[in-house]
């Protein structure tokens, strides 16, 4: 690993201590200085132009919200927002304006308790270096501007065409949220399908992120719950720590949630859940692979393909991490390869209806 700087912001001075040791233990990891509020976060950010921001989003004077749309600005840099879970739809719109993750920090500042996010935290430092930061920067602009949308009003299927798939499964990791939220606000209000997601996400934050996509969205987005069928027009979120997974059961396809397999590295799994979709759905499934770290989702998009079903994989040139894509890329089986801002339309054209701009 190149030697990678960072900068920590943190209002709370146990906290600062500890995540500066956490960060020192990890070789070629200089922690070049810190801050005890937004101001004098911002003054640092500037003075010392790190590789790397962790950040509390609760400070007195300047907030973190304030401090990220001002950096995102002014030079893009890695954010990794280290909060409580008091604090969990705040951690997804600091995501929204441009942290590209989170690491949870215990609601109590004990020295044992806090030193256990250190494989966490220093895992999601490690990936730094894999950033596009000029993808983030665009990502983060257009999400705060985002003025266009996908309408099947008045739209039908072609004369004697069918529906191509019944489920669109989503795997991301590491930029993840605000992705989906994208490709998902640009979707009608009626879906002609059911949508399950394995966002890589700790326990106890997928149920805040999926009431927040219902707050924001017109059709229904909720965690999903050990066996529930599936509904068409409903977004399924994975449970943190959990792999979903899926049964017929008669008519219906009911989810199951399974706890992880010792060799699932990433959680949710999306190679479990794409593996599954593809034995129960066979050529009715579409997999779509967004950004991230790792090869998760690179055994399932073959599983889907060997099925009959199609797989959309997110280009370079938007995915924050590309590592999740171009490992599904490199199995040969991707249909199409999409920027993020052609996702929703691709996947509506993939389903057989013809998608209207306005």
């Amino acid at each position: 690993m190149s030697r990678v700087r960072v900068l920590v912001i943190d209002d709370s001075a146990f906290s600062r201590r500890t995540i500066v040791k956490l960060l020192e233990e990890i070789p070629g990891v200089e922690v070049i200085g810190y801050a005890m509020n937004g101001e004098e976060g911002l003054k640092k950010a500037l003075d010392l132009r790190p590789d790397l921001i962790t950040m509390d989003l609760e400070m007195p004077g300047m907030d973190g919200f304030t401090l990220l749309r001002i950096l995102m600005m002014a030079c893009p840099v890695p954010v990794i927002v280290v909060s409580s879970h008091s604090q969990d739809d705040r951690v997804f719109k600091a995501l929204e304006l441009g942290a590209v993750d989170f690491v949870s920090k215990p609601a109590r500042a004990l020295s044992d308790e806090l030193l256990g996010i250190r494989d966490e935290l220093q895992q999601k430092v490690g990936s730094i270096l894999n950033l596009n930061l000029q993808g983030l920067k665009e990502r983060t602009l257009a999400q705060e501007n985002q003025t266009a949308t996908l309408n099947l009003k008045g739209t039908r299927l072609p004369r004697g065409a069918r529906q191509r798939f019944e489920i669109l499964a989503i795997g991301s990791s590491t930029g993840g949220p605000p992705a989906l939220q994208k490709i998902l606000s640009q979707f009608p209000t009626a879906l002609p399908f059911s949508v399950v997601i394995s966002q890589h996400m700790p326990a106890g934050f997928t149920k805040a992120f999926a009431e927040r996509l219902n707050r924001l969205l017109p059709f229904e987005v909720r965690e999903a719950t050990d066996g529930e069928p599936l509904k068409p027009a409903t977004v399924y979120i994975a449970p943190g720590g959990m792999n979903m997974v899926f049964v017929q059961n008669k008519e219906k396809v009911v989810i199951r949630l399974k706890p992880p397999a010792k060799e699932d590295k990433y959680l949710p799994s999306v190679n479990a859940m794409l593996t599954s979709v593809a034995r129960v759905f066979g050529a009715r499934a579409l997999a779509v692979i967004l950004t991230g770290m790792g090869n998760d989702g690179s055994v399932g998009v073959k599983k889907i393909k060997d099925a009959g079903g199609g797989v959309i994989a997110e280009s370079e040139g938007s995915a924050v991490v590309f590592g999740m894509p171009r490992e599904a890329i490199a199995t040969g089986v991707v249909d199409r390869v999409l920027e993020l801002d052609n996702i929703a339309a691709g996947i509506i054209d993939y389903c057989g209806f013809k998608p209207v701009r306005v």
